[in-house]
């Protein structure tokens, strides 16, 4: 009887997964989500993270005031990265020849997905979601690798 348990929970949790984990083609689309996040502004091409961004996204990181040392949240959305992306590496300057993307996923389920992207001096973490069958960027909290640049 306990064998038979043990093998019914087995099955079960192999049919979960198959259902709601991560699938190959899934992972290659988020990853190239967060690429495009990331490459948009190393290629200085808007139109690559328009693609990969949904039109509400927020990207979020803490900010201190200089004058008063309290630290805030400071937002961005999705038309100020699309025009960071067209003017920030216009002189390609900001970033190094190889510059570092390393993507890693943390977890999927079904439409929704956690991301952790290692850029030279950042790190994202990004929420995606899958609509009408294309995953979207829709919430970005990142920080500089040194906390004193913010």
């Amino acid at each position: 009887m306990k064998k038979s348990i043990v093998t019914f929970s087995f099955l079960f949790c192999l049919m979960s997964i198959s259902f709601y984990g991560q699938n190959k083609k899934d992972s290659l689309e988020i990853k190239q989500v967060a690429l495009d996040y990331i490459e948009a502004q190393h290629n200085v091409k808007p139109e690559q993270f328009e693609q990969a961004a949904h039109p509400r996204m927020v990207k979020r990181t803490f900010w201190t005031n200089k004058k008063t040392g309290k630290e805030y949240l400071r937002e961005t959305f999705t038309d100020a990265m699309i025009l960071l992306a067209e003017t920030y590496n216009q002189d390609k300057d900001k970033f190094p020849e190889n510059p570092k993307k390393e993507v890693i996923i943390l977890d999927i389920y079904d439409k929704v997905a956690s991301v952790k992207l290692i850029a030279d001096d950042w790190i994202d973490y990004m929420h995606i979601v899958k609509l009408n069958g294309k995953w979207q960027l829709v919430n970005v909290l990142w920080q500089f690798n040194d906390a004193k640049k913010h």
